[in-house]
């Protein structure tokens, strides 16, 4: 987990203590399964939680443990300008989840330096939902947005585990991976994150069932292979190289938050598999 710093309780509260801690940390640990919904990772990790206090609802002490404590939550992210709709839904998301947590009896999440800050702050206090937040403004409906990134994340997961695979077998033709079944797929991080993706999509994970499919389960014919792997990476590279650049803006808007961000293996393999990416140069 994280670090988190403690600098910023709500007003008139006590910064949360160290005896606090066994709460404090189910409230992070509930905070841990709330992800950006495009770059695809905890909100812990990527260093967007920038405080979390606690205390007593009735008269101010903070919490140890006993009913009645209110969690005050403030978010931040790498630029003032990131995407508003991924912004409320992260910071709802938050607040659900500490919601849940046992012995949270009230949830104040605040979104920090935004330029919607003051609109989505008072969304989530009234709970107006995201349409009710921004009305016109709200192009999609919430559910809508974050099946589009689930979709997204599911790509990706699936291009990781088969392209490690390429990389594995030198000798394994791409358009061999269309046959690949989850049962093909080594142990491990990569593979445990696709299963959860094709969960949250409604698609199999019985052992038999084949990796490369569309949002729908669909799969590709031999010859739709090679183009359906290139735009999975195309997607995957997307959310990676993203990734890195948040990672990088937060360090240099918030000084120290280095610190609040977990490492991230995927988008820093070595560039020394370049013959997955062909590059045809046209001459004119």
């Amino acid at each position: 987990m994280t670090a988190v710093e403690a600098e910023r309780p709500a007003p008139g509260a006590a910064a949360d203590p160290l005896g606090a801690e066994p709460l404090r940390g189910a409230v992070l640990a509930a905070l841990a399964t709330v992800f950006d919904p495009e770059l695809d990772e905890p909100i812990t990790d990527l260093g967007f939680v920038r405080s979390v206090a606690l205390r007593r609802t009735d008269d101010g002490v903070p919490h140890q443990g006993g009913p009645g404590a209110e969690a005050m939550v403030h978010l931040r992210l790498p630029t003032s300008f990131c995407s508003p709709n991924f912004a409320y839904l992260m910071a709802s998301d938050a607040k659900d989840a500490v919601t849940a947590v046992p012995g949270i009896r009230r949830v104040v999440v605040e979104l920090d330096d935004h330029h919607d800050s003051e609109l989505i702050n008072a969304g989530l206090a009234a709970d107006a939902g995201y349409r009710g937040t921004f009305r016109h403004e709200a192009e999609q409906d919430l559910e809508e947005l974050r099946l589009t990134f689930r979709r997204k994340a599911h790509t990706a997961a699936m291009e990781r585990c088969l392209t490690g695979l390429l990389r594995a077998d030198a000798s394994l033709p791409e358009a061999a991976v269309g046959a690949v079944t989850l049962a093909d797929l080594p142990e491990g991080r990569h593979k445990d994150a696709l299963l959860r993706r094709r969960e949250a999509l409604g698609l199999p994970g019985r052992p038999d069932a084949v990796v490369l499919v569309d949002h729908s389960g669909r799969e590709y014919a031999p010859e739709e292979v090679p183009l359906a792997l290139r735009r999975a990476r195309s997607t995957r590279i997307s959310i990676d190289g993203n990734a890195h650049f948040c990672r990088g803006l937060l360090r240099t808007r918030y000084e120290g938050s280095r610190t609040d961000q977990a490492p991230r293996a995927d988008g820093a393999e070595p560039a020394d598999y370049h013959h997955l990416l062909p590059i045809h140069v046209k001459e004119s």
